[in-house]
């Protein structure tokens, strides 16, 4: 039997916890997939997977070769489908991560557009601010704000990220507008926290040199969005990329304040785990999504 299948049926095996439930979406026996699973242990000369009475586990090499099963079994669908198609077309699931406030307004509403070009392709988003292992959780790819250090990625620069200090403007007539760095320290300073400790300062640039600014607050959290409805609201002041504020901006709900001061900018990324072929569906989805970013007036029009 070839060994496309041999290793289809351990994925499945393992995705679904039972011979009986891998072997139902083959349309086979599980005496077939238990066959299949021998097959492949003899072939590698390890075992794969622990079998008794009370169900299934992967020995450790079993969970490292699941890992690079699966990124095997999707390049071969992606090269299927891009030869089937000529190259035009991509078929099969797409799974990507995203910060949540991001996703919900820059990535979610363009879902729609992109498969009624690709209608044979599913999407399916995990919009979360935690960091996900995008190979053991099973992502194709990811977008992520910031700097990308993890040498196991391709991080591809979508956009620059701009961001600034601002507030509403009736925080800003009770408590009056910051005008030097040093001044931050009599204002309330809505911080964003990492597992539960107040980020300490905020960064600036100063004759081309990093700043760090320390502040304080009431009120800190690991909810960007969260935070955004803070400085809405006229709790404190926040440091806010402009992608989420550009509307209130407009509408004069939020002004910006220490503008003669930059901030370091964030690169918006895409991200995918290393490998010698990069599926057609992430190759596409990435062009698609830089394409939209980098229209003229796209962050004027869509900043809300």
């Amino acid at each position: 039997m070839d060994r496309h299948t041999l290793v289809r049926s351990f994925v499945l095996v393992a995705d679904n916890g039972s011979f009986a439930s891998a072997a139902l979406s083959e349309g086979v026996t599980p005496v077939v997939m238990g066959r299949r699973l021998d097959a492949l242990e003899q072939h590698l000369g390890v075992k794969l997977m622990h079998r008794s009475t009370r169900g299934l586990q992967l020995t450790d090499l079993g969970d490292q070769y699941l890992e690079r099963a699966r990124t095997l079994l999707k390049d071969f669908d992606d090269v299927d489908a891009c030869v089937a198609r000529g190259g035009s077309s991509v078929r099969g699931h797409l799974v990507v991560s995203a910060p949540a406030a991001f996703g919900r307004r820059h990535i979610a509403p363009h879902a729609p557009t992109f498969l009624r070009r690709y209608p044979d392709l599913k999407l399916s988003f995990n919009f979360t601010d935690s960091l996900v292992d995008l190979v053991r959780q099973g992502y194709d790819m990811g977008i992520r704000i910031g700097e990308v250090t993890d040498p196991n990625y391709v991080a591809l620069k979508l956009f620059t990220n701009r961001r600034v200090v601002c507030g509403a403007p009736r925080y800003f007539e009770l408590y009056g507008v910051p005008r030097t760095l040093d001044d931050l320290a009599d204002h309330n300073c809505l911080a964003f926290n990492l597992q539960g400790g107040q980020q300490r300062g905020w960064t600036f640039l100063r004759e081309g040199k990093q700043v760090a600014v320390r502040v304080s607050g009431n009120l800190d959290c690991n909810d960007g969005e969260l935070l955004y409805d803070w400085v809405k609201q006229g709790l404190g002041i926040g440091w806010r990329s402009t992608w989420e504020i550009q509307a209130e901006l407009k509408a004069g709900e939020l002004v910006t304040v220490l503008d003669d001061y930059e901030i370091p900018a964030y690169d918006i990324q895409a991200v995918y785990p290393q490998q010698r072929y990069l599926p057609a569906k992430v190759r596409f989805f990435i062009d698609y999504l830089k394409a939209i970013y980098n229209t003229p007036g796209y962050w004027e029009v869509r900043g809300s």
